[in-house]
């Protein structure tokens, strides 16, 4: 099992995009806008390496921000599932 020492260097690699926990207020929002329920939105497992990196809890609503050559950045959001 990764230590959490471990899991801190994940973050660091250059292919894992940027993730944070939204707070409610931008959940809220983030749900308004796209006008769905939070398990609507595409799920990631609490048991992904990068999801206990940044201590997500099943309930929470992650925030992705991926860097593309064509598309500038990207941002999408993921519902954390017990898992």
């Amino acid at each position: 099992m990764p230590t959490k020492k471990d899991l801190s260097k994940i973050l660091e690699h250059e292919l894992v995009p940027k993730h944070e926990v939204v707070s409610l207020e931008e959940g809220i929002e983030v749900l308004r806008k796209y006008g769905v329920r939070p398990e609507q939105l595409p799920w990631i497992k609490a048991s992904d390496p990068v999801v206990r990196a940044i201590g997500a809890r099943p309930g929470d609503i992650i925030k992705i921000v991926r860097k593309s050559p064509t598309g500038g950045e990207i941002v999408v959001y993921r519902y954390v599932v017990p898992g």
